[in-house]
């Protein structure tokens, strides 16, 4: 199936590596011009030429901190001077730190707001100017499953990912005029670092070993596994592309079953 999405321009925020690499490699993999993100900017130069050398495809990028508006907005127009315009977006950020109410006081709370919530709002407000002066495009919000059944130990992830799935419903409804489709893609267990670290604080929290925690929450999956970058990295080029071009404000899991919530 041809998703429709050669010679599109891709900003892949936090790309360097887990899901946002899973994303930016396969819309590489379709033929997109890629931009990516992330802090790191060691790890991101190592991504950009593994893409390329893997895929032939135009991948580029730039350092910047999702926590900031100013780096953001850099970002953005780090991406048009290279490739002159803005098709495709993906909001994503690294995850707020794990605990309980009792762990965190107002900077904490901030922080988390900063980076969770106002990175998805940031990288819209701009990026939308050069969606519009496309006629159009696509933005997907990496989020989490907490969104649809709170996780324990994760309090920040809980509150503030759940408020990018409002921002996206409400976005979905107001920029549909402008021929701008917003969406959001939901992960399960995904075998990311940040998988691996929260498998690490449960195993210490109850102190197992970690491949015995690993197991406990693979058994809970309906397909018996963590899923791959690469999978998620499908599900969503598909829903960045015009293969998808009557879905929005909706919200796709890609979760091998593990969801038990019927909406």
């Amino acid at each position: 199936m041809d998703l429709g999405l050669r010679g599109k321009v891709a900003l892949v925020a936090a790309s360097s590596k887990g899901l946002g690499l899973g994303i930016a490699r396969e819309l590489a993999r379709e033929g997109c011009h890629v931009f990516m993100g992330s802090r790191d900017g060691q790890a991101l130069s190592d991504a950009i030429l593994s893409l390329k050398k893997e895929t032939g495809a135009d991948v580029r990028g730039a350092q910047f901190d999702a926590s900031d508006s100013i780096s953001i907005s850099a970002w953005v127009e780090d991406c048009v001077r290279n490739f002159g315009a803005v098709d495709l977006v993906c909001l994503n950020a690294g995850g707020p730190p794990a605990g309980n109410f009792q762990d965190f006081d107002d900077s904490k709370w901030r922080a988390a707001f900063e980076l969770t919530l106002m990175s998805a709002v940031r990288m819209v407000r701009s990026s939308l100017p050069h969606l519009k002066r496309r006629g159009g495009g696509s933005i997907v919000a990496v989020t989490s499953s907490s969104v649809k059944e709170p996780i324990d130990h994760l309090l920040l992830s809980n509150v503030f990912r759940s408020g990018v799935v409002a921002l996206v419903k409400s976005l979905s409804r107001e920029l549909a005029a402008d021929n701008i489709r917003v969406n959001n893609l939901i992960p399960g267990r995904i075998d990311t670092d940040r998988v691996r670290a929260l498998d690490k604080i449960n195993a210490e929290k109850s102190s197992k070993p970690v491949e015995e925690v690993k197991s406990k929450s693979e058994s809970s999956i309906p397909m018996g596994r963590y899923g791959t970058i690469d999978e998620f990295g499908r599900a969503a080029a598909f829903l960045l592309s015009p293969a998808a071009s009557y879905i929005t404000g909706e919200t796709l899991q890609i979760d091998g079953g593990l969801i038990r919530t019927v909406w």
